[in-house]
């Protein structure tokens, strides 16, 4: 008996002194590469530094903006003193209708059919997500692709929802413009029933968007190849300043007859970067189908989110179902977008001024938040190393970081090193 304690003691010991280590084989991922840029912003002690990796609109004072209708909806919340309860699978009910209009419009006539089904999702990265798994679980091929390059997150958005995933040529280095032609000839060998993800408008991360007849003319490859069109919509109304004007590619599509899905953010073009605020529809053929489709949506979300938050998506309604509160919405829209618009041609002019002989007819022709300088990562690295100017390795710049005050400083520094 003694000698059986012994042992037991002894193996008792052993144990305590040697846990397992569950955590031993996880390595330490790489770092976020905009996140990073920020980081070693931060740490710069040089007061003329500026930050154009950001993806948040700022004002010209560099500071974040609450839209002034953003602002009035949710003190309006506030006085009413709504309930947290919980809201439903697909969020909050007035919601998803306000975000349909706005994304097909107010005539659509697939709205009006009753063909589309819409739910709330966690910003536009959710509505990404969710809708990735809905094709993995019902799209046959489990094929999508994306043009190159794309927004950086896409990738690992759709490979976690079970895709398999393909580029196609998108942005031509050489013009530092739409590859229209590489484009097309992409597009017409996809596999029949593949998915292909399209950017609605101010394209990720180049600001290279088609023309409306490029448009038409990929509409109609993209039906004779019988693939199902995904839409990025994640910039309606902060690209041009014309919220209908920006839908015009969904919305063409649309009547064209293809059954499409679309993730929606309302980060950029009401602000509510931190509020999560998305919506996610599909485009169906009949409403019995719409019945069918929204089932399996709610199946696919509840064990991922149980259901999205109300607040975001609260202030999103009010301002899209109050006449008064819209308006000043789609005033502060497009003063923003005018101011983007305005930095870039600023940005143009101080690089003529500074006597620069190279073409930066791309600032002004791209659109949206960022652009594509078409800069090496060796002229990206001396832009950081000697002026402090932060970035992206691939030379891409949000202009929501360039504003009256240091816009002068960057043609500067921008021409210092593409000289």
């Amino acid at each position: 008996m003694l000698s059986f304690f012994r042992r037991f003691m002894s193996s008792s010991q052993t144990a305590c002194a040697s846990p397992l280590k569950w955590f031993k084989n996880v390595p330490a991922a790489p770092a976020d590469p905009i996140l990073g840029v920020t980081e070693a912003f931060k740490k710069d002690a040089n007061p003329n530094k500026i930050n154009l990796g950001v993806g948040a609109y700022r004002d010209d004072q560099g500071k974040p903006f609450v839209l002034r209708a953003v602002a009035e909806a949710e003190r309006q919340i506030v006085d009413a003193k709504m309930d947290k309860e919980y809201s439903t699978i697909t969020g909050v009910p007035e919601f998803s209708p306000l975000a349909a209009k706005l994304a097909f419009g107010e005539s659509s006539e697939v709205i009006k059919e009753g063909r589309v089904f819409t739910t709330q999702s966690i910003s536009g990265t959710g509505a990404l997500r969710i809708g990735g798994q809905f094709v993995e679980k019902f799209i046959p091929s489990k094929t999508l692709y994306y043009p190159t390059p794309t927004w950086a997150n896409h990738l690992p958005v759709f490979r976690n929802s079970g895709l398999t995933i393909h580029p196609y040529r998108y942005y031509d280095q050489s013009t530092l413009g739409f590859d229209v032609k590489g484009a097309l000839e992409d597009i017409a060998n996809m596999p029949e029933g593949s998915v292909i993800l399209l950017h609605a408008c101010a394209h990720n991360p180049t600001g290279v968007d088609p023309t409306k007849d490029q448009w038409k003319e990929m509409s109609r490859i993209i039906k004779d190849r019988k693939l199902l069109p995904f839409f990025d919509m994640a910039y309606q109304g902060f690209a041009s300043g014309d919220v209908d004007n920006d839908a015009f590619a969904l919305r063409y599509f649309v009547e064209q007859g293809h059954n499409v899905l679309v993730a929606q953010s309302f980060a950029k073009n009401m602000g509510l970067y931190g509020e999560r605020v998305g919506a996610f529809s599909i485009v169906c053929d009949s409403t019995e189908e719409v019945s069918r489709v929204g089932s399996q949506m709610k199946i696919i979300i509840r064990p991922m989110i149980s259901m999205p938050p109300l607040h975001g998506a609260r202030i999103a309604s009010r301002i899209l179902s109050d006449p008064v509160l819209k308006q000043s919405w789609l005033e502060d829209v497009k003063m923003m977008a005018d101011r983007i618009i305005t930095m870039r041609q600023a940005l143009k002019e101080n690089l003529q001024r500074e006597g620069s002989t190279r073409n930066w007819e791309h600032i002004t022709n791209q659109i949206g938040m960022f652009c594509f300088t078409g800069i090496t990562q060796q002229q990206v690295q001396k832009l950081i190393n000697d002026h402090s100017v932060y970035l992206t390795n691939d030379g891409r710049i949000s202009i929501s970081g360039i504003n009256t005050g240091n816009v002068a400083y960057l043609a500067k520094a921008l021409h210092d090193v593409t000289k």
